[in-house]
């Protein structure tokens, strides 16, 4: 029996090419770590910020720097610190001696892409500026609002093995981040090449020969192809299931908010855009689970003094489900 052809509906060729033109850009830098490129790819086309967790020397900070580069926009990188002040971000309000007018100066969170090293070494207050640009993309200064240009995406990396002079995120900024993506290491064969890569040609940083693949324009335009991606009626009911399955969960003290089920939907658009097909499939929303998941539920006390991780309730979660075809 012939396996049917389907055809799109919508024309995904050129948002394919352009995510498979940019994914080998990176590819003559980093070696391996696809998955994290994948992600960090459908963030943006589904306007989403991204928590990149996993211990120094992965390539998180650098996978950041390298899409930045192949995006012809504007890139800031912000270092967090336990000094660190709100208007050390956002701005500040000076006076200007010339007119005698107080004039806003901007922070270096006005860019395109921000890069926020070390997100959980700032305190409370410094992260508290973070909540209203990276739900609603503006900044209230003095009773003034700012917005932030299009396209704006936050790539934040934080170590989870460091607990000294750090600070545990708050639930609600943890909320605003799309996905959570833990990073591990490299494969043996993945090493191998990295030190044969880093030997050929020490004095190279990476960022030398990346060329610019996409514009604002056109990361505008595939944003709204993304969005016309179709969905069955029973696949958001599979998404809505999986979300609130987490509420009534013996395993919780936590679950999921709606932007965890709206997270899922846009990633899954997303992903199915990427790999050419204007439909999702079950299998998107599976793969969407874990990143979407792992950063907005608590484990109970209970739970965490025997051990359990929350990779293992939430796969637990998703076999409870039948999925729907």
């Amino acid at each position: 029996m012939e396996t049917p052809i389907f055809e799109n509906r919508i024309d995904l060729t050129d948002l394919k090419n352009s995510a498979d033109q940019l994914k080998a850009e990176i590819g003559k830098v980093i070696v391996g770590q696809e998955k994290m490129v994948d992600f960090m790819l459908i963030a943006i086309l589904a306007k989403g910020h991204v928590l990149l967790e996993g211990v120094p020397g992965i390539a998180k900070t650098l996978a950041a720097k390298l899409i930045a580069k192949t995006i012809d926009t504007g890139f800031s990188r912000i270092q967090f610190t336990p000094d660190l002040m709100p208007s050390d971000i956002v701005g500040t309000t000076i006076f200007n001696i010339k007119n005698s007018e107080f004039e806003f100066k901007p922070g270096p969170v006005f860019s395109n892409i921000i890069l926020i090293d070390e997100i959980n070494r700032a305190p409370a207050k410094t992260q508290s500026a973070l909540f209203e640009i990276m739900e609603e993309q503006q900044v209230t200064v003095d009773g003034k609002t700012y917005m932030m240009q299009d396209p704006f995406v936050v790539f934040a990396t934080q170590n989870p093995i460091e607990q000294e002079g750090t600070y545990k995120l708050p639930e609600a900024q943890l909320d605003r981040f799309l996905f959570k993506i833990e990073i591990g290491y490299p494969s043996i064969d993945e090493e191998i090449l990295i030190i044969g890569k880093h030997h050929q040609n020490p004095h190279l940083t990476g960022l030398e020969n990346i060329g610019k693949i996409l514009s604002p324009k056109q990361i505008e335009q595939y944003q709204k192809i993304v969005k016309l991606i179709h969905i069955e009626d029973n696949l958001i009911r599979y998404i809505a299931e999986i979300v609130n399955k987490t509420r009534n969960n013996n395993s919780l003290f936590l679950g999921a908010s709606p932007r965890a089920s709206l997270a899922i939907l846009n990633g899954s658009k997303a992903m199915a855009a990427l790999q050419g097909r204007d439909f999702v499939k079950p299998e998107d929303i599976k793969e969407m689970v874990h990143p979407v998941l792992n950063h907005r539920i608590i484990l109970t006390p209970e739970k965490e003094m025997e051990g359990v991780s929350t990779k293992k309730v939430i796969d637990q979660l998703i076999d409870s489900i039948e999925i729907p075809r």
